[in-house]
C-alpha cells in the first residue's frame, strides 16, 4: 500500500502540466502535499491547473515555458528553486504531435514536434541534473510510450521523438550507474489515453483523431508516474496493450507492420469530419482551458491490472511461488 505522505513538501517540476497526463499527475502529487512547478505555454491553462492543485492540498507556481527553448527551461528550473526550494522530482511529460501521413508533413512541423517532445525532454533533464548531481539525490521520470518501441502510421514525428527519448534514457541511465549515482531514473511506457491531445494536435486527416485500441484514463498514467518518482525502477509498462506492442514487436515486427498497415489508419480516426478551422497547438497554445480529459470517457478504463501487478511484483511473485509450491505438493501426493 502506498504511503499518502510520500511526497509531502517535495518539490516537483512537471512539464506539459496543463492537460491530460501532466495535469492529472499534478493533482496526484498535490493530494500528497507536494510543492509543484507547473510548466507549459498557456497562462490561462496554467492558472486553471494551479487552482486545482491548491484545491487538492498542494502548493503550485506557474511558469510559462516553451520546453523547445533550452534557455527557458533553465530559467524555469532556477525560478523553481528560488520560490519552492531544491528540486526533488522532475517529470518530463511535455509533448506535441502531428497526425498525418509523412508525405504531408512540412519540415518545420516535423522539427517542431521533435524539438518539443524529444529535445524538451533532453533540456529538462539537463536542468534537473545540473541541480541534482552536486546533491547526489533526486528523481527524473521520463514519460514514454509503447510507441517508443513500436512506431505506427500517421504519427511518424511523435514516434521518432519517443524512440529518441528511449535511446537517450538508456545512455543516461548507464552513465549514472557508472557514477554510482543516487539519482533515481525511470521511464514510464504508456498506452492510449483519454487526453486532450486528440482535440488540439495538428491533424491533416479527413476525420477527427482518436486513441487507438484499448484506452485508459490519465489517472492510470499518473499512478505509474508517482510510483516511478519514488523507485529506481528502470522501466514501467502501463496497460496490456503496451506489453502487447513492445513484446509483439520484438518477436514478430513484420507481423506488426502488416497489422498496423491494415488497421491503424481507420483505427486512429473517428467518423466525424475534422472541419476546416480546427485549432492546433503546434506553434501556440490553443485558447481557453480544455481541462484534463479527452472525449473518450465512454471507452476509457480507469485501472490497469498489469500496472497493479508491476507495482506489486513482490506480492505477485510470492503468490505465484506459493501456487507453484502447492501444485508441486499436490502432484507429489498424487504420485505417492
Amino acid at each position: 500500500m502506498k504511503n499518502k505522505n510520500d511526497f509531502q513538501d517535495k518539490v516537483v517540476v512537471i512539464t506539459g502540466a496543463t492537460g491530460g497526463v501532466g495535469r492529472v499527475t499534478a493533482w496526484e502529487f498535490a493530494k500528497q502535499g507536494a510543492k509543484i512547478a507547473l510548466i507549459a505555454r498557456s497562462a490561462e491553462q496554467l492558472e486553471a491547473t494551479k487552482k486545482e492543485v491548491e484545491e487538492y492540498g498542494g502548493k503550485a507556481i506557474t511558469i510559462q515555458t516553451d520546453v523547445a527553448d533550452a534557455k527557458q527551461v533553465e530559467a524555469a528550473a532556477a525560478r523553481t528553486e528560488q520560490e519552492l526550494g531544491e528540486i526533488d522530482i522532475w517529470v518530463n511529460n511535455a509533448m506535441n504531435s502531428v497526425f498525418s501521413p509523412f508525405h504531408k508533413i512540412d519540415a518545420d512541423e516535423f522539427k517542431r514536434v521533435t524539438d518539443v517532445t524529444y529535445l524538451g525532454t533532453v533540456y529538462g533533464t539537463m536542468s534537473a541534473l545540473k541541480r541534482m548531481r552536486p546533491r547526489n539525490r533526486g528523481s527524473i521520470v521520463f514519460v514514454g510510450s509503447a510507441l517508443a518501441y513500436r512506431g505506427i502510421p500517421l504519427q511518424s514525428a511523435y514516434c521518432g521523438a519517443k524512440h529518441g527519448i528511449e535511446g537517450f534514457y538508456d545512455s543516461l541511465r548507464t552513465e549514472l550507474m557508472h557514477e554510482n549515482s543516487q539519482i533515481k531514473t525511470s521511464m514510464v511506457q504508456l498506452p492510449a489515453l483519454n487526453t486532450t491531445q486528440f482535440g488540439w494536435v495538428l491533424s491533416k486527416l479527413p476525420y477527427k483523431p482518436r486513441p487507438m485500441g484499448k484506452v485508459y484514463q490519465p489517472e492510470v498514467a499518473a499512478e505509474a508516474i508517482l510510483f516511478a518518482a519514488k523507485h529506481n525502477r528502470r522501466s514501467i509498462w502501463v496497460g496490456y496493450p503496451t506489453y502487447q506492442a513492445i513484446i509483439g514487436n520484438k518477436i514478430a515486427p513484420w507481423y506488426a507492420d502488416r497489422v498496423l498497415a491494415n488497421t491503424a489508419f481507420d483505427g486512429q480516426q473517428t467518423e466525424e469530419p475534422i472541419g476546416l478551422n480546427r485549432e492546433n497547438n503546434v506553434w501556440e497554445p490553443v485558447q481557453g482551458d480544455r481541462g484534463a480529459y479527452g472525449d473518450f470517457h465512454d471507452i476509457a478504463v480507469d485501472r490497469s491490472f498489469t500496472l497493479w501487478a508491476s507495482i506489486n511484483r513482490n506480492l505477485v511473485r510470492t503468490i505465484g511461488g506459493l501456487l507453484v509450491a502447492g501444485l508441486i505438493g499436490a502432484l507429489a501426493r498424487r504420485k505417492g
